[in-house]
């Protein structure tokens, strides 16, 4: 693949992607996911990628070091490196995110742990194109029982690749997986769930957030699987009002409630449309100490940004005009088209409608297994704020 002239240098920088309006000219009749040299205009080696020719970004870089051979030994080399920086951190929870895509150097893998099951996703033609190389590896290094597919996500048509599920290697996971977060337990819908099956990104903010909840009155939107309200629960929430359009999600979220033998605290379960849900609650002048707002993606390219705005703006205005004087917003965008810098411009437009003085009082982010690289700012994509009315 040769680039046009002067579009080399974001691959300099290490940057690893190369997008279709780059691209001069590809010579030969490479596979979908097929390793390719990639060229300047004038033919000097830039770095292998694998290449990509339905999608927009037409090639994902594996290496910068011309002699290195993409083999099966580079990838054991690359995924066993991952697992090294999840002992390096001293994350040793039952649950963990073991490789991060291009942040390990790994474009497109992404793999979690729950106990003796991991969960795969190959969101690209490279990382497709090695499946059976890396599900032999995984087996290798983890000794995992079961790995298990969920490359179930839009962003694989995007490569013209089929949606796909189901067991890799080892007996079928059970249709619930009872795991252990620090004290608490939750029960991990694998097959099905969000994501991989939980937001292990939200660890440390579920921790943090709770510990906030003491004789509060919290209520939960996006609620899932209850992350945040069995941790507001377990640190003596008064009441948890829980807020999903599913509800598989809220027999999960009462599931994990119960299965914890949490007392003292009111939970109420409401299935509805978060905006909907949040409108009728400011008409009906109801009140709350603590609000979450943890939506799902409204932006996953910049181009959706602007649209995105609007909804993020709409929620948190209305999240502001619920929380009594001293209450506490803890709110996230996980969009990768809403910068930080945006994300706080929306929350103080919002503010200023809602016409409240607030602080910010934690920034927060994506847990530590989840740390992005320096020359792939994509990686940053958890946004969050506890923000608290003065």
């Amino acid at each position: 693949m040769y680039l046009k002239k002067g579009r080399e240098k974001p691959i300099l920088h290490r940057h690893p992607w190369i997008f279709s309006g780059a691209v001069d000219r590809v010579e030969g009749d490479p596979l979908s996911g097929e390793t390719i040299q990639i060229l300047d205009k004038e033919g000097s080696f830039l770095a292998w990628g694998s290449y990509s020719p339905s999608s927009q970004i037409r090639a994902r870089i594996w290496s910068w070091i011309p002699e290195e051979l993409i083999s099966r030994d580079f990838l054991n080399a690359k995924i066993k490196r991952s697992l090294e920086y999840r002992d390096l951190i001293g994350l040793n929870s039952q649950m963990k995110r073991l490789v991060f895509a291009e942040s390990d150097g790994l474009p497109g893998l992404i793999v979690d742990k729950y106990a003796e099951t991991l969960v795969v996703q190959f969101l690209c033609a490279g990382s497709e194109y090695w499946k059976d190389e890396i599900v032999e590896i995984l087996r290798d290094l983890t000794g995992a029982a079961t790995i298990y597919e969920r490359s179930d996500v839009k962003v694989r048509k995007l490569e013209g690749l089929p949606l796909q599920s189901g067991t890799l290697f080892g007996p079928d996971p059970d249709p619930l997986l009872k795991i252990r977060e620090q004290d608490l337990e939750f029960w991990i819908d694998i097959r099905n769930g969000h994501k991989t099956g939980f937001y292990l990104d939200q660890r440390e903010n579920r921790d943090l957030v709770g510990r906030m909840c003491k004789g509060k009155s919290v209520l939960d939107c996006f609620c899932y699987s209850g992350g945040f309200s069995v941790h507001a629960l377990k640190n003596g929430a008064e009441s948890v009002t829980l807020v999903d359009e599913s509800r598989k999600a809220l027999d999960l979220a009462e599931k994990n409630a119960a299965e914890n033998k949490l007392e003292g605290g009111k939970i109420d379960l409401l299935q509805g449309d978060v905006f909907q849900v949040l409108r009728k609650f400011r008409d009906q002048a109801r009140k709350f100490d603590v609000i979450v707002l943890d939506p799902p993606k409204f932006a996953p390219t910049a181009s959706f940004a602007d649209k995105a705005a609007r909804g993020y703006k709409d929620i948190n205005l209305l999240a502001f005009k619920l929380l009594k004087p001293g209450g506490m917003l803890a709110t996230f965008s996980c969009s990768g088209g809403i910068s930080q810098d945006f994300f706080l411009r929306i929350l103080s437009g919002a503010a200023q409608d809602a016409e409240i003085n607030a602080r910010i009082q934690v920034h927060m982010g994506q847990s530590a297994d989840h740390s992005a690289n320096l020359s792939f700012p994509e990686g940053i994509y958890l946004k969050g704020f506890v923000i608290r009315l003065a």
